[in-house]
């Protein structure tokens, strides 16, 4: 006797393959949208160059300057002096806090000093220096704390749950405008910019403070600015090459290359990256300007300046102490 054999209805292959097509291209289409954003600051004249006319046509796209550089007169130079950065009345009414705003400015001057220190002697105002370089914060675009606060958490939360890190949200990002020039002992102009640029999704750290991208942009342009000056052109599109060695020490909290530079403060270094991470505020990490040698050092005030009359332009007058 044969057993009998009840056909059975065999149960439905299925694949994970479409679901997990179909979430690839969710979770790509999700990235793309947040790494698309990035904040705009516009590039405009603020009064406060000694002279716009030798400055070249507008340049770049996500950090946007107009540059002159007067090369052969700075291959001469061997001192330099740093004029304290200040801001205009428009940036300055943007950050109440007079400690955020000094946080800025003094970023901006430790990235100059830093980087100017590793070919030139950097001597005080007043000290027969070849070049004296002055900046001034023309805008400030404040981050938006709360928005920053949620973009951490976003991104803390996703490294956690996934094997990719989201990016930072494309809202509430801040910016910089920033002039700059370098005059000689005449007060010629021998070096000029009119700078902007916005934070991004990608590069820039949600920080929960309204300065958090001003202040690491402020960083950048003191950096690229005293770069321009060093190697006497402009800097590329992208501007990628490998830190000198004093560039990592200094980056991980070393020693400048001259004293006076210890008026701003080291680096916040390793600590300050990791603050940035989890979106601590820069006054966290960064222990800001030290001792002063300058009279603008001696409060926490930044001082804020009015744009250059059309006479005082003509006459290029380096500053005075």
């Amino acid at each position: 006797m044969h057993p009998i054999v009840l056909p059975t209805r065999s149960a439905p292959i299925t694949t994970a393959r479409p679901m997990t097509a179909r979430r690839s291209v969710w979770a790509v289409c999700f990235i793309l949208a947040i790494t698309s954003g990035c904040s705009s600051v516009p590039l405009k004249e603020g009064g406060m160059l000694s002279s716009y006319s030798n400055l070249g046509a507008p340049k770049g796209k996500f950090s946007k300057s107009r540059v002159f550089l007067d090369k052969d007169k700075l291959k001469d130079v061997k001192k330099v002096a740093i004029w304290p950065t200040t801001l205009t009345l428009a940036a300055g009414s943007r950050i109440p806090n007079p400690k955020d705003r000094l946080l800025v400015s003094n970023s901006i001057d430790r990235a100059i000093c830093f980087a100017m220190s590793e070919k030139y002697q950097i001597v005080p105002i007043g000290g027969s220096p070849d070049l004296t370089i002055k900046a001034v914060i023309t805008d400030i675009v404040p981050t938006q704390p709360t928005i920053a606060g949620a973009a951490t958490a976003i991104s803390i939360g996703s490294s956690i749950a996934l094997p990719v890190q989201i990016p930072r949200l494309p809202m509430g990002l801040g910016g910089l405008a920033v002039e700059a020039e370098a005059l000689d002992g005449a007060g010629a102009q021998r070096a000029a910019i009119v700078w902007s640029r916005g934070a991004n999704s990608i590069t820039n750290k949600a920080r929960i403070s309204k300065v958090g991208d001003a202040y690491d942009l402020a960083a950048a342009f003191g950096s690229e600015f005293s770069r321009m000056i060093i190697a006497g052109k402009e800097p590329g599109g992208l501007n990628i090459r490998l830190p000198s060695f004093y560039e990592i020490r200094t980056g991980l909290g070393g020693k400048p290359g001259s004293p006076l530079c210890e008026n701003f403060g080291r680096s916040p270094g390793v600590i300050g990256a990791l603050g940035a991470s989890f979106g601590a505020p820069p006054s966290w990490t960064d222990k800001g300007a030290r001792a002063p040698s300058f009279p603008a050092r001696a409060s926490p005030a930044v001082k804020l300046a009015a744009p250059v009359s059309g006479d005082n332009r003509q006459a290029s007058r380096a500053p005075s102490p």
